[in-house]
């Protein structure tokens, strides 16, 4: 089987361990992976911004660098339900404007290829035991786009369960929002702040070593907070304890 990664701007050019980690991991499963040079920004930033019209390259950008592949794979939820739920209403918007079904075609095409990792893992390859080991005490954070919006469920947690050494701690108050949310940590610093907070609270109360999750971007929102704190936990994509073997902790 022959997929395109689809590595992210976050994980490109602030966490390219994570990219690494899911080729390693996928390849291990017998996957054939190809990185096409073409891709860039999905353009969430812009849309979520209101700049819907400014999106339209990337989305057309997006679709032409993954075209002909029968999965796109990426370590994200945000950017996984950029392409799925939002190219469609982009593509529909232009085409309701009558300025031709070009767009409406191209994300029709691309959405229901487009696959999280850890769906992709549950849902196609149909295994949640991926042959990892990593020996520490891990929590797992769910994204709200990664829960909300794709609704990967237990996915995530089912494989990390599988992990051999790892022990699953479970996260108080896990379906609420760590307050990143791209652009509103911009525009509501002190409430996205607040709710960095409570959540880090929660992920210390489980006296964990490891808080997991599978959005890079709320990890880094997490992780700063917990760096201010000088707190005993550090943050790390789900994909990266995936690929994680005994090797790894000679």
């Amino acid at each position: 089987m022959r997929v395109a990664l689809f590595v992210t701007c976050v994980n490109d050019a602030l966490h390219p361990g994570t990219g690494t980690a899911v080729v390693r991991l996928l390849e291990r499963l017998g996957v054939v992976v190809d990185f096409p040079a073409a891709q860039s920004c999905c353009g969430q930033p812009q849309y979520n911004t209101g700049y819907r019209h400014e999106t339209e390259p990337l989305l057309r950008r997006t679709a032409h660098a993954f075209a002909g592949y029968d999965h796109v794979v990426t370590p994200s939820g945000s950017c996984a339900a950029m392409l799925r739920e939002h190219y469609p209403r982009i593509g529909r918007r232009a085409a309701e404007e009558g300025r031709g079904t070009e767009l409406a075609e191209l994300a029709a095409d691309l959405a229901p290829r487009t696959y999280e990792l850890t769906e992709f893992l549950v849902d196609v390859l149909g295994t949640v035991d991926v042959g990892a080991y990593y020996p520490y005490t891990v929590t797992y954070h769910p994204s709200c786009h990664g829960l909300r919006s794709l609704g990967l469920g237990d996915r995530p947690r089912r494989l990390l369960a599988a992990v051999e050494g790892l022990d699953l701690r479970e996260l108080p108050g896990a379906a609420e929002c760590c307050g990143f949310g791209g652009t509103f940590a911009v525009k509501n610093p002190d409430v996205s702040a607040a709710m960095a907070a409570d959540k880090v609270r929660a992920a210390l109360s489980t006296g964990a070593d490891v808080l997991c999750g599978a959005d890079n971007s709320c990890l880094a929102h997490l992780g700063g907070t917990l760096r201010r704190q000088g707190a005993p936990l550090r943050t790390l994509h789900l994909a990266e304890i995936l690929a994680s073997t005994r090797k790894d902790h000679r």
